[in-house]
Parts: structure tokens; sequence; C-alpha cells
């Protein structure tokens, strides 16, 4: 005999939005890493590289939306969850689930601000680390926003850094990069400039 008391809830944008909405009204950034609901399946939602949210294949055009959806967002291994108390699904991420598309450089601290408006400053806590693809040579910078979770440093900001960096030796190689909070972040070896 089934429990007709228990209700199965299909995870919709819909449902998501509204529990996040609800955890939103407290102050302070949703305790994701603390919640630990049931897997509710994947949902067709995906960020594109350029920081774009899909939802059915469709952009989601309304920003307070895509800044809701990014408060409950949490990456538990490769993979990338939409969190609630009550459910977690699994969503599409293609390289980060941020973008940082401006920064602010003053006192040799630089803080970035990511498409959904939160302000990160570079740190310890929140490093800078670029990979170069093995093939092109193209760097890819990122930051981290929050645990596990880092914004793609879009390229006019990226140009925009490498414009105020600078040669530091680090355990004897030299590297070109920037300094943030005390702390040097490197970009690439010097030699390979050359």
């Amino acid at each position: 005999m089934s429990d007709s008391s228990q209700k199965i809830v299909t995870p919709s944008a819909e449902s998501l939005a509204s529990a996040a909405t609800k955890v939103a009204k407290s102050k302070g950034p949703a305790p994701v890493h603390l919640w630990n609901p049931p897997f509710c399946g994947d949902l067709d939602m995906r960020i594109a590289r350029d920081g774009t949210w899909f939802y059915l294949g469709t952009p989601i055009g309304r920003k307070p939306l895509v800044k809701l959806f990014s408060s409950i967002i949490r990456k538990d291994g490769d993979d990338y969850f939409l969190v609630t108390p009550v459910e977690k699904v699994g969503i599409t991420v293609e390289d980060a689930p941020f973008l940082a598309v401006d920064f602010d450089a003053r006192d040799q601290c630089v803080t970035f601000t990511t498409n959904v408006g939160e302000e990160i400053v570079a740190g310890p806590e929140n490093p800078i680390r670029v990979t170069l693809d093995p093939e092109t040579g193209e760097p890819s910078p990122y930051v981290l926003v929050r645990t596990n979770l880092e914004a793609l440093i879009d390229r006019k900001s990226f140009y925009r850094l490498v414009d105020q960096g600078e040669p530091f030796t680090v355990d004897g190689v030299e590297w070109f990069g920037v300094w943030s909070s005390g702390q040097f972040f490197p970009f690439i070896k010097i030699s390979a400039l050359l």
C-alpha cells in the first residue's frame, strides 16, 4: 500500500525559484554546503561559457532569476547542482558557473565583478589561476568565487589585467602576473614569452 501523504515533486525551474526565494530572504549567501536533500534528477538548464543561463534551450532573460539561481549552485566533484533544503537537481555548466565581467584594481587589490553582481577580492581565499589550452596556447583565466565555484575572467578584463601585470620570481622561476591582497598570481612563465 502506498503512502499518499508523500508528494513526489518533479524538479522544475519554478519549484527551484520558489524555494530559492524563501532562502534568499535570510541574510547572507545560501548555506548550500550544509544541505543534503535527495537528488531529484537532472534539469534541462545550462550555463554557457559566456555566462548565459538557458532553460529548456531558451536563454533566461530575467537577471533577477539568474541571480537567484546562482545563489543556490553547488559543485560536487565534477558535477554542478542547484540545491535547496528539499531538492537537488543536476545542471550543465560548459566552463565555469560565473563570468567575471569587470574589475577594479586599487592599492594592490583586484576586485572582480561577476555577471550576477557579486564582488570578489582576489587573494588567498579567492585565488586567480590561468590554464593554457595545450593545442592553441590560449589562456583561460579564473578567479574563485566561493567553495569549488569559479568565474571565468572575460577576455577584455583579462587583457586589462595583463596590462597591470609585472614580473616576479617564484621558487627560482620568473613569472609574469599580478599582485592582489598581498599575494602574487602568476599567469605565464617569462621564458614562454621569449
